[in-house]
């Protein structure tokens, strides 16, 4: 089979009707503005004039092969499943017609092979994990359609005054060209080689500056410093609890911009330095950047660093984060970069200005945008600092960080004990503890927790505190006293300041910063601070520029990023530290009136932790009293009462009759309505909220739903009785939510309780590893796998499904080969599911396995 040949078939009566299908009919004129003249906008299956649907597309180009092929002896013809990849791959690539930045007179220009190649390269070349026959098939009727195309274009009524038109604009435009060409070409070549030996020195100060980063009490012995690239764990962030997560390391793989949330160590600063150094990491290094982000140019704009002046402009980018190749920068470098759609832009930390900066921070970002469109962009914050779709309108799609599940604690506890040393038994012990102490594991549900609780079990040699107030008491010990004494880092005459005036020093200045809704202090600021406590602390002789510089040298806590900027080396202590200074000071009615204040959460939190009985019920009562007032009975609106219900587990003593006035403040709210209400309930009540969760019985489809993604949520094993009543719901969604989640619990446990029970009609079970793979051959197999894992090994699948169960298989690993013949394994599969952002083509499918997008 070769083109001519197939080119020859396909007659020109043949395929005129099914190209003049492509495009939308369009009166006379010279069609001089934009909108008509572009490709995108002739299309009848893109754009504001669609008739066709992408369905539509893909029959059109399935008939287009039928004609081509159809007169074929059997024997000459591709299998039948090759047959409808050359149709999917055909569709693919016409629809990259939209996607052509040009006229159709620039198109005619280009002739019928190069509008081909063009479309190919627009489509990212579907044809390259076809099989030779089949690619030359694609081809062939590729060029056919587009030689087709073109004639179709030049017997329009317009083509040939348009042509004209294009003609007299080219020619001056050439003409202008002429008259400085030669002296901006010289201009341009020299300033490409001082961009590029510019952009090398950035990249190693990237790699060099982020390449490391800090994990707070790491051990009294050891550096505090670990590498990125053994520190960095790719978690899940998910749009809601429905959608399929992503991983943070490929969170550019199908979107170009971002909005992240996250709560404080979730990991987001970790991930802005990760995207950093991976895109600075020139290709065919190990490390090297995964194609989203080969020959981006990293800006890292930490928004702390700007809380006064502002986002800077581009050509301050560097300068404002005090890059030190900063001077070298070439002029209108940036500017370069950016308007290229070479730039990757981390904007990290809107929750770290004040409330009243955020909106023009948003209207800053706005501009860069509209000016700068074609670059990647990174925003993350804590999650209620901004509202829901802050940046939609700007084409942002809002991803969380979820917590780190069983897998993702596992690898966390194994690559920290590695990273220092430590002994397997030291890892596998704590790994035990925190799978069975049920207050303990809640501790570990990001990565700043679990580094504590590493770095304390090491030190401690197995004794761990139980609650998050305990955890920061033993990790503020480990850091102020105990450090800096079995360091042997006191020498004769130095400054010497015990724990307990170092913890009071510290919450002043927590307490300003939180008081002033301040991330960041200047450095006069701190000092007036410090010298308004020093007096009442007689035994510490010594000035306050003195003191300052202590607890910024030895503190370990506090540290000064930029020249007269001072700040807390993570919020969470800052928090902490602000909360206990707020109860001390009998701060109360400030505490309750700011409460509903997003960044405020873990102060009311910890502030009723430090306080004492009657201290927390006048808190939680005002919680509740503002969770009334005036507000309509959402759990959006109602964030009063679930931060009440959040703080019960941290009231170790309190009056019952309080305790069950908050219980029955938020039974209002449930059960939850729908997903974005059970989000916020579990989020904010946490396993508290398991025992107020009813039964399916009498609960709408929707509302049970609700009910499981609460529970899920939560997270703890706990909840698995709860879940255990749904397990026999019919609605396909509770059970999806029921077979999606089961990572977050004991494995074993979730799966013969649940599991086991779940109706498989029309069910897609979910296996990230082949342990989970293990547990579903041993519940006797499952027609329908859902297999999530982040890289396929066919022998691990062949070895642990059972094949003669196996109809439906939905595959979304990353990095494989697109040989599948291996799926001949599995007699009775039918359906092969190729998840988001995959090639539809694929080698050696059996026949009558049928190839689906994501259901």
């Amino acid at each position: 089979m070769d083109a001519a040949t197939i080119g020859a078939r396909l007659a020109a009566s043949a395929i005129a009707p099914l190209v003049g299908r492509l495009f939308v009919r369009e009166g006379p004129g010279a069609g001089l503005v934009d909108r008509p003249v572009r490709l995108s906008g002739r299309l009848s299956f893109r754009g504001e004039k669609r008739t066709l649907g992408e369905k539509d597309l893909r029959r059109l180009a399935a008939e287009l092969l039928e004609r081509a092929v159809e007169p074929l002896p059997a024997a000459e013809r591709l299998p039948e499943h090759e047959e409808r990849a050359v149709a999917h791959a055909l569709a693919r690539t016409l629809y990259a017609l939209g996607d052509l930045d040009m006229s159709d007179v620039q198109a005619v220009a280009l002739g019928g092979r190069a509008l081909a190649r063009r479309l190919r390269e627009a489509a990212g070349d579907p044809t390259r994990d076809l099989a030779e026959g089949a690619a030359v098939l694609h081809d062939a009727l590729l060029e056919a359609a587009c030689d087709q195309i073109l004639h179709f274009f030049t017997q329009r009524s317009t083509f040939v005054a348009r042509a004209l038109v294009e003609q007299t604009r080219r020619q001056a435009a050439l003409e202008a060209r002429l008259t400085v060409g030669a002296e901006r070409a010289r201009a341009l070549a020299a300033r490409s080689a001082e961009d590029a030996e510019f952009e090398r020195r950035y990249a190693d100060y990237i790699v060099r500056r982020h390449s490391r980063l800090t994990i707070y009490g790491l051990d009294l012995a050891e550096s505090r410093e670990w590498r990125l690239d053994t520190a960095f764990l790719s978690l899940e962030a998910s749009h809601d609890e429905g959608s399929l997560p992503v991983r943070t390391d490929r969170i550019f793989a199908e979107r170009t911009r971002v909005l992240l949330r996250g709560v404080a160590g979730s990991g987001k600063t970790t991930l802005v330095q990760w995207l950093a150094v991976t895109a600075a990491r020139p290709p065919g290094e190990e490390g090297a950047p995964p194609p989203e982000l080969a020959g981006r140019v990293p800006f890292v704009l930490p928004l702390r660093t700007f809380a006064s002046a502002g986002l800077p402009t581009p050509d301050r980018f560097l300068e404002a984060v005090r890059c030190p190749v900063a001077g070298a920068q070439p002029p209108g470098w940036a500017d370069r970069v950016l308007s290229d759609g070479r730039g990757l832009l981390l904007v990290d930390g809107v929750d770290e200005i004040p409330e009243r900066e955020r909106e023009e921070t948003r209207r800053r970002l706005y501009d860069l945008i509209g000016a700068y469109p074609d670059n990647l962009w990174l925003v993350t914050s804590r999650p209620s600092a901004v509202r829901d779709e802050w940046l939609v309108s700007e084409g942002f799609g809002e991803l969380s960080l979820t917590p780190m599940d069983r897998d993702d604690i596992a690898a966390f506890v194994e690559r920290w004990h590695a990273a220092v040393g430590a002994e397997p038994e030291t890892a596998r012990s704590l790994l035990a503890a925190l799978r069975t102490t049920s207050d303990l594991g809640r501790l570990a549900t990001n990565p700043l927790m679990c580094g504590l609780l590493c770095a304390l079990h090491r030190e401690r040699r197995g004794f761990l505190p139980q609650s998050r107030r305990d955890l920061y008491e033993a990790a503020l010990s480990m850091l102020l006293e105990r450090r800096d004494t079995e360091r042997g880092m006191h020498h004769e005459g130095d400054l010497r300041i015990s724990k307990e005036p170092q913890i009071a020093l510290l919450q002043k200045l927590a307490y300003w910063m939180v008081r002033n809704d301040r991330a960041q202090m200047d450095r006069a600021d701190a000092l007036a601070v410090l010298e308004g406590a020093l007096p009442m602390m007689a035994y510490l002789e010594a000035a306050p520029e003195e003191v300052l510089r202590h607890l910024l040298e030895r503190s370990g806590l506090l540290r000064e990023p930029v020249v007269g900027q001072i700040d807390f080396v993570h919020r969470t202590f800052q928090d902490y530290l602000a909360a206990k200074a707020l109860v001390e000071a009998r701060d109360f009615p400030w505490l309750v009136n700011n409460a509903d204040e997003p960044q405020m959460e873990d102060v009311v939190r910890m502030a009723v932790a430090h306080a004492r009985p009657d201290e927390r019920a006048r808190i939680l009562d005002g919680l509740v009293a503002a969770g009334d007032a005036g507000r309509t009975a959402t759990a959006a609106r109602l964030r009063g009462r679930l931060l009440a219900l959040a703080c019960l587990e941290h009231a170790t003593e309190l009056d019952p009759a309080v305790r069950e006035r908050v219980r029955s403040a938020v039974a209002p709210l449930l059960p939850p309505r729908n997903r974005p209400d059970a989000r916020a309930l579990a989020d904010l009540g946490g396993p508290l909220v398991l025992g107020l969760l009813p039964g399916p019985e009498g609960l709408r489809d929707e509302v049970a739903e609700a009910v499981v993604v609460t529970a899920t949520r939560v997270g703890t094993d706990a909840a698995i009785p709860l879940l255990a009543r749904y397990r026999d719901h019919p609605s396909l969604d509770v059970r999806r939510q029921l077979a999606w989640s089961w990572h977050r619990f004991d494995r074993e446990t979730y799966a013969e309780e649940i599991i086991a029970h779940l109706d498989e009609e029309g069910l897609y079970f979910s296996a990230r590893s082949t342990a989970d793979l293990r547990v579903l051959a041993a519940l006797g197999g499952r027609s329908r796998i859902h297999y999530r894992s982040g890289h396929l090994e066919p022998d691990e699948l062949i070895e642990h499904v059972e094949a003669d169960r196996l109809t439906h298989l939905w595959l979304e690993p990353k990095g494989f080969r697109w040989d599948f013949s291996w799926l001949a394994a599995f007699p009775r599969l039918r359906v092969l599911v190729i998840g988001e952002g995959f090639h539809p083509h694929l080698h050696g499918l059996p026949p009558g396995v049928e190839l689906r997008a994501e259901p």
